[in-house]
């Protein structure tokens, strides 16, 4: 299964027909799920069969595995927050029998440059993602562009970031190669473990007597006494609403 991350008019679905294409993937292997409230596109007919899940007011996934697929694009709910739907979407995983092999980070980079502020978004997004790939460049500036890949560089993220012209990849092969090139470490077969002291910090195992070791918690998804995550990020759909109504 690959996951697909990114703002709702993104671009995504193009995106991935072209590596649906450009893959050699036979339709009658593969299935898009799509969101409950994630309007049709014009690429949806270039697409797999769709099938829709629906993010319940609990905050879980509803839906199934399609049967008889072997792949599987799984496109978050674009106007939602994505820490919260990756929260549940490894246990529903899990529990559905499937197997993760890339998450993909679509970006609009038109979006993004109008809106600085979405730069924390697209930080949360990139640190899950093995692939980002850098969409809607129309207008934006080769200088922005730069410096939204130098952002990431600097911080040694191991993902592939590539360019999309024309809603086209250069290698649709790379980007569905099943290597893991994420830095978070959710997703991972082997569980990560930390050492804590009495106050549940992370500590050098040498430095103290009494240690407990627990399973390291992504930053992303960490939360204080009153349940608020450590880590927020901007909320997608007040953006994404303020471009509607520019339109208008």
């Amino acid at each position: 299964m690959y996951l697909i991350l990114g703002a709702s008019g993104s671009g995504r679905r193009e995106v991935v027909a072209d590596l649906i294409d450009g893959g050699e993937i036979e339709s009658s292997r593969s299935a898009v799920m799509l969101a409950e409230g994630e309007t049709p596109a014009p690429a949806d007919e270039n697409l797999a069969p769709i099938f829709r899940w629906r993010w319940t007011s609990g905050k879980m996934i509803d839906g199934a595995l399609p049967e008889d697929a072997e792949l599987i694009f799984f496109f978050a709910h674009g106007r939602l927050n994505p820490v919260d739907q990756l929260e549940a979407f490894k246990p529903w995983l899990d529990a559905q029998g499937g197997e993760l092999a890339r998450i993909i980070c679509v970006v609009n980079c038109q979006l993004a440059e109008r809106h600085p502020p979405l730069l924390h978004w697209y930080d949360a997004c990139v640190h899950f993602s093995d692939v980002v790939l850098l969409n809607r460049r129309e207008g934006v500036g080769q200088k922005w562009i730069d410096g939204f890949q130098a952002r990431f560089r600097r911080q040694f993220f191991p993902c592939l970031i590539e360019i999309v012209k024309a809603g086209r990849v250069k290698n649709p092969a790379l980007i569905l190669e099943p290597q893991a090139l994420r830095i978070s470490h959710v997703f991972d077969d082997e569980v990560e473990w930390v050492a804590v002291d009495g106050t549940d910090q992370e500590i050098d195992e040498e430095d103290s007597d009494e240690v407990e070791v627990q399973p390291a918690e992504d930053p992303y998804f960490a939360r204080n006494a009153a349940g608020r995550r450590l880590k927020e990020i901007p909320d997608i759909e007040k953006y994404l609403s303020k471009e509607t109504a520019k339109s208008l």
